[in-house]
């Protein structure tokens, strides 16, 4: 590591790394273009590579295009709204189990999709639906056998040209205020 004005720089396989997760940012608006098919099957191909506890893969992927249907699944959160104007609606069911790391494993696998759709030149947004009363209404929508629960989604499509401003503080804390050495 060189010593620069935050005291190192990244080794330069991590290097690639930040830039990706830098570059990353939730897209609510999309051109109406269709995304192919084609590319969402290698989103979903290179995300089932994601690591889960046990290697127990908690997930499966319904990859909705039904413009009602993405108008219904905006519906089931209070954040959802963005999944109505996306091409494509990546849902992500967890089966149900007693397993405490499922939601871990499906935060860690939103990611990938996430990443992997950047690769793409792909906008992404990632969501929940809440509360319960919404998630049996997303696996009504999107025909899931009772055993699997949709609680995540991530809207994709091809970035429209003016991003939404975002209310949200932009930016991230330094390394210095968030890593603890004891």
């Amino acid at each position: 590591m060189r010593p620069t004005a935050r005291g190192w720089t990244p080794h330069p396989r991590i290097a690639a790394v930040h830039e990706s997760l830098k570059a990353l940012r939730a897209v609510r608006r999309y051109r109406t273009d269709p995304v192919p098919r084609a590319l969402i099957e290698q989103i979903v191909d290179a995300a089932r590579w994601t690591g889960s506890a046990r290697n127990g893969q908690p997930w499966r992927f319904i990859a909705v295009t039904d413009p009602d249907v993405r108008a219904a699944l905006s519906r089931c959160g209070a954040y959802a709204v963005h999944l109505a104007a996306a091409p494509v609606v990546l849902v992500l069911a967890s089966v149900e189990n007693a397993f405490s790391d499922t939601a871990f494993d499906m935060g860690r696998v939103t990611q990938s999709v996430c990443l992997a759709a950047q690769e793409l030149d792909l906008g992404t947004c990632p969501t929940t639906f809440h509360p319960d009363h919404n998630v049996a209404q997303a696996a009504t929508l999107v025909d899931l056998p009772a055993e699997w629960r949709p609680r995540h989604a991530v809207s994709i499509g091809y970035p429209a040209a003016t991003p939404t401003p975002s209310a949200i503080p932009t930016g991230r804390l330094p390394t210095a205020e968030l890593l603890r050495w004891s």
